[in-house]
C-alpha cells in the first residue's frame, strides 16, 4: 500500500468521518446479522411437531441471547404472538441495517469527491510550479493523460475501492465470526477454501498493473498526436499528411485497443470466478451440514441453523466478490497512481531559498558573471560576461542554436545557471523570491501566447485587477485600441483558442498591450515582428518601441535591422560571446556580425 500514501495522507483529513463511517458499518452488518438469525427460530417454530407440548422451547444456536427472550413471550402468550415479534425484529433490524448503510455512503461519498479534488488540484500545482526544462523533455498529450485519464482511474478504481476495502473486510469478518458460532465444523471448510480461492485470484490480477500502465502511456502518446493535428491541421491538409496522422493515430489506438482488452478480460473473469468458487464451497457446506444434522453430530444443530448458515454464507459471497473485484481494481489503479506520484514528486529544480529577499523595485543593473549553463550534459552558455545598466536596451543576435533565448530565460529564472552568477542590483538573483522578480518584467514572444477567453482578460493576465480604463491605455499604447472597438463585442470579445479569431498583427499587439499594462521596468522581446507582414510589422514595431521607452530591454533580434539603435549588441555563437559593440562599431569592425547584416540585406 505504499504507492498509495498519497491517497492516505488526504485521507488522514477526515479521521474523524473516517471512524464514524466504520462505526456506521459495523451497526449495519450487526443488525443484518440479526435478520439472518432470526430465519432459524422462525422456521423451527413453523416447521417443528409440539402436539404433545403446548409450549415448545425455541433452541436454535442462530438467535443466540435473543433465545431466552423469545422463550419467556412464547411461555406468556400465543403463538401467533411469538410469531408477529420475530416477523418485528427481522423488520426492524433490516431498517436499521439500511439505515446506518445510507448514513455510512452519505458521510463516505464527500470524501471520496473532495480527495480527488484535492489530488487533482495539487497535480495542477504541480505543474505550474515545474520549471521550463520539464516540458521540453515531456510529451504534453502524456501530461494530459495523467490530469486526465490517470486521475480518473485513481477516482474509479483507487478511491472507491477503498470503501469497499474497508466495509466488505468487515462485513466478511463479522459473517465469518457468525458462521463459527453457528457451526465450527462447517465453517473449517471455509478457513481452508478460502485462502485457496484469494490465491486463485490474486495470481490472475498480477499482470493488470504492468498492463493498465502500458494503456496509459498509449493514451498520452493518441493525445499527444491528437494535440499535433489540432495546432497543425492547416500544415497537415496543405501537405496532404491526413493518412499519415491517421496511420499514426490508428496504429497507436489499436495497440491500446488490445491492450484494454485484455486487462478487461482480466477483471472481468474476478466476479464470476468468485462466485463459481462459492457455489463449490456453498455445495461442500450442503453436503456436510446435511450429515451433520441426519445422524445428530451437530451439538444440537438444526434444520433451522444449517439455513440460516447456508443463508449468512449466500450473503457472505457478494462481498467477497465485491472484495476480488477491489484487488483487481487496486491492481489496475496502482500504474495510474504510479505515474501521478512521478509527476507529483518531480524534483522543483527552480525555487525560493529559505528566507529569499524580496526585489521590491528594479534598481541599477543586471550582471552576468561567468555565467555558464548547462543542459543534459551539452553546454549551452559558456562564460558569458555581461552587464546590463538600468534603462539601456541590449540585443542578443546570432545564428540559431547560438544560445540566445536561453541567455534571455536566465533572467526570469526559468532555468538557473549551472556556474557563475547572475545579480540584479548587485545581489545574486537566488538570494531573491522567484514571484518578486518576475514582478519586475514583461516578456513579448516571438509566437503570440494568448488564452481562450476574452480580449480584457488576456491583457490583464498580468494584473487581474486592472479596470477597463487601464486596459484601454495599455491597449492605445499598443496600437491595439483601434481593432478591438471594431469587435462586436468590443473588449468582451472572446478570441477562441490561442487567439485563433485574431490575425498575426492583432495577437501580437495584444501581448503587447499586455506587457504593457503591468508596466515593468524590464522587457524581455523575443523579436515580434519577423512574422508579420509589413502594416502589422509597422503597427507592432511602433507600439513595441514605445513599450521600451524608459525600460531595460533585453532583445532577441532575428531582424536585424530592429535593433539598429541598441545601446548594446552582443553577438553570440555556439554559447560564447564573439563580438559585441554598437551597431556602427560592429560593422565597423568587418567581423560576423556584418556577414549577418549583408545576408539579411541580400534577401
Amino acid at each position: 500500500m505504499k504507492k498509495f500514501s498519497v491517497i492516505f495522507q488526504y485521507l488522514s483529513r477526515y479521521k474523524g468521518k473516517i471512524v464514524v463511517y466504520m462505526i456506521f458499518n459495523i451497526l449495519s452488518i450487526i443488525f443484518g446479522l440479526v435478520s439472518l438469525g432470526m430465519l432459524s427460530p422462525f422456521l423451527n417454530f413453523i416447521f417443528k411437531d409440539d402436539a404433545a407440548n403446548p409450549k415448545p422451547q425455541i433452541n436454535s444456536h442462530a438467535v443466540g441471547a435473543l433465545t431466552d427472550v423469545l422463550n419467556n413471550i412464547m411461555q406468556h402468550h400465543e403463538k401467533t404472538i411469538v410469531l408477529l415479534v420475530i416477523c418485528l425484529i427481522i423488520v426492524i433490524s433490516t431498517f436499521l441495517k439500511n439505515l446506518f448503510y445510507y448514513w455510512s455512503s452519505y458521510i463516505s461519498s464527500p470524501i471520496r469527491s473532495a480527495t480527488i479534488t484535492f489530488l487533482r488540484n495539487d497535480l495542477y500545482d504541480k505543474i505550474l510550479g515545474l520549471p521550463i526544462g520539464y516540458f521540453t523533455e515531456t510529451r504534453k498529450g502524456d501530461l494530459i493523460s495523467r490530469m486526465t485519464n490517470d486521475i480518473y482511474e485513481i477516482e474509479s478504481s483507487v478511491v472507491s475501492t477503498l470503501e469497499g476495502l474497508i466495509k466488505d473486510p468487515l462485513t466478511i469478518i463479522a459473517f465469518l465470526a457468525y458462521m463459527i458460532y453457528l457451526s465450527p465444523w462447517l465453517s473449517l471448510f471455509l478457513l481452508i477454501l478460502l485462502p485457496v480461492t484469494g490465491f486463485l485470484i490474486g495470481r490472475i490480477s498480477k499482470t493488470l498493473k504492468r498492463q493498465s500502465k502500458d494503456a496509459s502511456i498509449r493514451l498520452g502518446e493518441s493525445l499527444s498526436v491528437l494535440d499535433e493535428t489540432l495546432t497543425g491541421i492547416r500544415i497537415i491538409k496543405g501537405f496532404g499528411a491526413e493518412a499519415l496522422l491517421r496511420m499514426k493515430f490508428l496504429r497507436i489506438n489499436d495497440n491500446l485497443f488490445n491492450i484494454r482488452n485484455k486487462m478487461n478480460a482480466r477483471r472481468d473473469l474476478a466476479s464470476p470466478l468468485t462466485e463459481t468458487l462459492g457455489i463449490v464451497i456453498l455445495t461442500v457446506i450442503l453436503y456436510y451440514g446435511g450429515t451433520l444434522i441426519l445422524h445428530n453430530h451437530g451439538n444440537g444443530f438444526t434444520g433451522g441453523d444449517l439455513i440460516t448458515y447456508i443463508s449468512v454464507f449466500a450473503m457472505l459471497i457478494n462481498p467477497a466478490k465485491n472484495l476480488s473485484t477491489s484487488i483487481f481494481n487496486i491492481q489496475r489503479g496502482a500504474a495510474a497512481m504510479e505515474r501521478v506520484e512521478d509527476l507529483l514528486h518531480a524534483p522543483v529544480t527552480i525555487k525560493d531559498e529559505p528566507g529569499a529577499l524580496r526585489l521590491e523595485n528594479f534598481g541599477s543593473k543586471i550582471e552576468f558573471r561567468n555565467v555558464s549553463f548547462s543542459y543534459e550534459e551539452a553546454g549551452i552558455l559558456k562564460g558569458i560576461n555581461l552587464v546590463i545598466e538600468k534603462g539601456k536596451t541590449v540585443a542578443l543576435v546570432g545564428s540559431s542554436g547560438a544560445g540566445k533565448s536561453t541567455l534571455a530565460d536566465l533572467v526570469p529564472r526559468f532555468h538557473d545557471v549551472t556556474s557563475g552568477e547572475l545579480l540584479i542590483d548587485g545581489t545574486n538573483i537566488k538570494d531573491y523570491s522567484l514571484s518578486s522578480v518576475r514582478s519586475q518584467m514583461s516578456i513579448v514572444t516571438q509566437e503570440p501566447i494568448l488564452f481562450n477567453d476574452t480580449i480584457a482578460a488576456n491583457i490583464a493576465l498580468g494584473k487581474p485587477d486592472a479596470t477597463l480604463e487601464e486596459i484601454e491605455r495599455a491597449a492605445r499604447i499598443a496600437n491595439a485600441h483601434n481593432f478591438i472597438v471594431q469587435k462586436e463585442d468590443g473588449y468582451n470579445t472572446n478570441i477562441g483558442d490561442r487567439g485563433s479569431k485574431l490575425s498575426g498583427g492583432e495577437r501580437q499587439r495584444l501581448t503587447i498591450a499586455r506587457a504593457v499594462l503591468k508596466n515593468p521596468p524590464i522587457l524581455i522581446l523575443d523579436e515580434a515582428t519577423s512574422s508579420l507582414d509589413t502594416e502589422s510589422e509597422r503597427l507592432v514595431q511602433d507600439a513595441i518601441n514605445k513599450m521600451m521607452e524608459h525600460r531595460t530591454s533585453i532583445v532577441i533580434a532575428h531582424r536585424l535591422s530592429t535593433i539598429r539603435h541598441a545601446d548594446e549588441i552582443i553577438v553570440l555563437q555556439k554559447g560564447r560571446i564573439v563580438e559585441r559593440g554598437t551597431h556602427d562599431q560592429l560593422i565597423a569592425a568587418n567581423g560576423f556580425y556584418r556577414k549577418l547584416v549583408e545576408m539579411q540585406e541580400v534577401k
